[in-house]
């Protein structure tokens, strides 16, 4: 489905950036009006129809802005981006002006110094204010904003409509049922997993977490051993083998279910084109993942990206003005035609919704309430050292019990806590 654009947005974009008003230069950077704008942006697997927004927004921003150059540099989102990161912020000759960042990785840049204090500009440009306050804490540390909320990924249930009318099932409304839909698909289809899980897929597995009551700062707690016990006993030889699906990543998990391997996935909106190039294309529909109370809805990670105006640019009021380009209303749909990212503007999200249902589980997620990983360096930490995938592959492989590998990360919390 094709959806209209609209080619007037991009020029009052132009002229409320131009109207907002910036921040004083950061003492590390700079104001110049002309030159090259560099510009770091996430790489993709199918990176072609990014380039080709991404191309519009520069030309967009160098017609209004003569002898302005922009420079763009895709990036890999591997762990090595926190190191590239951080000798950026050491080495401003070797930084960019903007970049686009993970906002999981906000604390620890921002503990860093390395993004410049946005939130005099965003105050000042209409446009931001479509954001809600739940999305833009996605950007905040006390209290300063440190970028724009470029769009939210939320994850659901994807499932195989042909198998569930072969098989004659219905969509699980709760995770008991979800349970058992996964195994009577592995049970009657053996070629095919269930539901994909995967041991290193800690978006995934959260939900399951949340929905119980436990929390990552405690997953040790009789709510999160429930909540971490539903998720790995699908890591089973009735469902997804932990031979084979204790290491699946995110990633490796949507490709299962993309290549037809699998009956159900947990699935970000943003893997659409993904699924729809796999061998389950036109064969699946999506529901919010459920919760353990029957029509029940699982707490989502509100995971997504964030576009950021480097400390260290000399060029900050074309950083900021570029920046409110590309993150404006009229981008973000245009992201979301080409990528399926979802807005994380308001009126962008119900305009796209009224025109393609499938949006809609995704803001089902958002509306019944969505959670957050710690604000914090310790996250990073966490993250980098694997603690939950670890976690979840040593109880899926039975190297220890729910209790033992609950409480190894319980302590690997805290100590990246230092507590």
């Amino acid at each position: 489905m094709r959806f209209i654009t609209w080619a007037a947005t991009g020029v009052a974009v132009l002229a409320l950036a131009a109207c907002a008003p910036s921040t004083a230069p950061q003492a590390t950077g700079g104001d110049e009006s002309s030159g090259t704008l560099r510009v770091w942006l996430f790489d993709e697997p199918n990176r072609a129809p990014k380039e080709k927004v991404v191309g519009e927004a520069i030309a967009e921003f160098t017609k209004a802005n003569p002898g302005v150059k922009v420079d763009v540099s895709y990036i890999p989102t591997s762990p090595a981006r926190h190191e590239r990161f951080k000798g950026a912020f050491n080495d401003p000759a070797s930084a960019p002006d903007v970049a686009e960042y993970g906002n999981t990785d906000l604390a620890e840049y921002a503990a860093a110094k390395g993004f410049a204090d946005l939130t005099a500009d965003l105050q000042g440009w209409a446009e931001a204010q479509d954001i809600n306050d739940d999305l833009k804490k996605s950007a905040t540390v006390d209290g300063q904003q440190y970028g724009l909320p470029w769009f939210i990924g939320v994850r659901a249930l994807y499932y195989r409509t042909d198998v569930f009318d072969e098989l004659k099932l219905k969509p699980p409304t709760s995770l008991e049922e979800l349970t058992k839909t996964a195994r009577e698909i592995r049970k009657k289809k053996p070629d095919m997993y269930g539901l994909a899980v995967g041991g290193e897929y800690t978006f995934a597995a959260l939900p399951f977490v949340w929905d119980a009551g436990g929390e990552i700062e405690s997953l040790n707690s009789p709510e999160a051993r429930k909540g971490v016990k539903a998720y790995t006993d699908l890591l089973s030889d009735d469902n997804c083998p932990p031979q084979a699906c204790a290491s699946l990543t995110g990633g490796k998990t949507v490709d299962l279910f993309a290549s037809g391997k699998a009956g159900m996935g947990i699935v970000g909106n943003f893997n659409r084109a993904a699924v729809d190039a796999g061998a389950a294309a036109g064969k699946y529909s999506v529901i919010p993942l459920p919760g353990s109370k029957k029509d029940s809805i699982a707490p989502a990670f509100a995971g997504g990206n964030n576009l950021g105006v480097m400390r260290s640019s000399k060029h900050r009021t074309l950083a900021v003005k570029f920046l409110q380009i590309l993150g404006s209303k009229n981008y973000q749909i245009k992201m979301f035609e080409a990528m399926g990212n979802l807005p994380t503007m308001g009126t962008a999200r119900d305009e796209l919704a009224a025109k393609d249902p499938f949006l809609k589980p995704f803001l089902d997620h958002v509306s019944a309430g969505t959670k957050f990983v710690p604000i914090s360096p310790a996250w990073v930490k966490i993250d980098n050292q694997k603690v939950i995938p670890t976690m979840l592959q040593k109880i899926a492989t039975k190297q220890a019990t729910v209790e033992q590998a609950t409480d190894e990360a319980a302590a690997a919390v805290k100590a990246a806590f230092g507590q």
